[in-house]
C-alpha cells in the first residue's frame, strides 16, 4: 500500500526567471517558512516522510528545481549556476526581509551551501543533508570532457520506461534496500509521469543527463563555503555511497573544516537518500536545530 501523507501540502506555481516552478507548502501560510531544496532527479514532494515525522507543524516551502517534478522543462542542457539564481529570486519572493533557513539534500544542499557563502546576509541557518559537492577535477580532464559532451549532444536523451508504478518502485528498492514498500510506491508515483502508451518514465527533463562540459571546480566551492557565516548542520548517511568518492576530504573532520561554523552528525543506518531511508531519525536530529534556527530570540 502506498504511503499516505499525514500533512498534505498546498501546491502552487510561480515564475522564477522566466521558468514556471511548482511550489509545495506545509503549515501556517502566514508564517515565515523554512525552505527545503531537493536533490538531482528528486522532487519537493519526497520530503514528505520527514515533514510528517516532525512533532511540530513548521511552516515549510519547497520548490521543484527547473526541469524536475512539476516545474517547467527547458528541453536543452542545464547550467548549474541557474539554480543559485533561481534560489536568489525565490528567497526574494518568499522571505524578502530577513535571512532564510535553508534545508537542502544532495544537489539542493550543495546549491544551498554555495549560496550561503555567496550571499551570507541572506542565509540565517543552513541544514545540509549529504550536500558535500563533487570530487575534485584536473585540467587534464578537459579534452575528454568536451569530447563526451559533444557525443552526448548528438542523440536526444531519454530516461528508462516502466510498465507500472509498481515496477518502478521495485527498481527503486533494488537500488536502495532501505526503502520500504509503501515509501517506494510513494516515491515512484512522485518521480514518474505516464506516457501516452500507458507506460511510465521519470518526471524530469532528460536533458539533465547531458554532462556539463565545464569541469567542477572544488577549489571554488571551498572558497564559497568558507564565506558562509550562518550556523550549519551537515547530516551524513553512515552508509552513503557518494561520500566515498571524495576520498580523504569525505571524512567528518575534513568536511567540518570547510565551514566557519559547522556541526556534522551521522545517521548510521541511512544511505545518501537519508530522507527516504530514516525520516524519523532525521526528524529527531533536525527538529531541535530547526526550533533554535526559527526562534528569533535564539539568534
Amino acid at each position: 500500500m502506498i504511503y499516505k501523507s499525514r500533512r498534505v501540502p498546498r501546491q502552487s506555481f510561480i515564475q522564477l526567471r522566466g521558468c514556471e516552478h511548482r511550489v509545495l507548502a506545509w503549515g501556517d501560510p502566514q508564517a515565515e517558512p523554512t525552505v527545503y531544496l531537493h536533490g538531482w532527479a528528486d522532487t519537493a514532494a519526497t520530503f514528505q516522510f520527514v515533514i510528517d515525522s516532525l512533532t511540530d507543524e513548521y511552516p515549510i516551502v519547497a520548490l521543484d528545481w527547473r526541469g524536475f517534478g512539476g516545474s517547467q522543462w527547458r528541453n536543452e542542457p542545464y547550467w548549474f549556476p541557474d539554480y543559485l539564481a533561481d534560489l536568489d529570486q525565490f528567497l526574494d519572493m518568499m522571505i524578502p526581509n530577513s535571512g532564510a533557513v535553508l534545508v537542502g539534500h544532495s544537489m539542493g544542499g550543495h546549491v544551498a551551501s554555495l549560496y550561503a557563502g555567496v550571499r551570507p546576509e541572506r542565509v540565517r541557518a543552513l541544514l545540509n543533508l549529504e550536500g558535500f559537492g563533487l570530487p575534485p577535477t584536473t585540467a587534464a580532464e578537459t579534452p575528454s570532457r568536451f569530447r563526451r559532451w559533444l557525443e552526448e549532444l548528438r542523440t536526444e536523451p531519454t530516461f528508462s520506461r516502466f510498465a507500472s508504478i509498481e515496477d518502478f518502485a521495485a527498481v527503486l528498492q533494488r537500488r536502495n534496500k532501505r526503502l520500504t514498500d509503501s515509501r517506494a510506491l510513494f516515491v515512484a508515483a512522485e518521480w514518474s509521469r505516464r506516457l501516452p502508451d500507458g507506460s511510465y518514465t521519470i518526471c524530469a527533463d532528460p536533458y539533465h543527463k547531458i554532462i556539463n562540459p565545464v569541469l567542477y571546480q572544488r577549489d571554488g566551492a571551498r572558497a564559497c563555503w568558507r564565506e558562509c557565516v550562518a550556523p550549519g548542520l551537515l547530516v551524513l548517511g553512515g552508509e552513503s555511497e557518494f561520500r566515498l568518492g571524495l576520498g580523504d576530504e569525505g571524512t567528518v573532520e575534513s568536511l567540518a573544516r570547510l565551514y566557519q561554523n559547522l556541526k556534522v552528525v551521522t545517521v548510521a543506518t541511512a544511505g545518501h537518500m537519508l530522507h527516504h531511508d530514516a525520516p524519523e531519525e532525521l526528524a529527531r536530529i533536525i527538529e531541535p536545530w530547526l526550533a533554535r534556527s526559527t526562534d528569533s530570540s535564539a539568534v
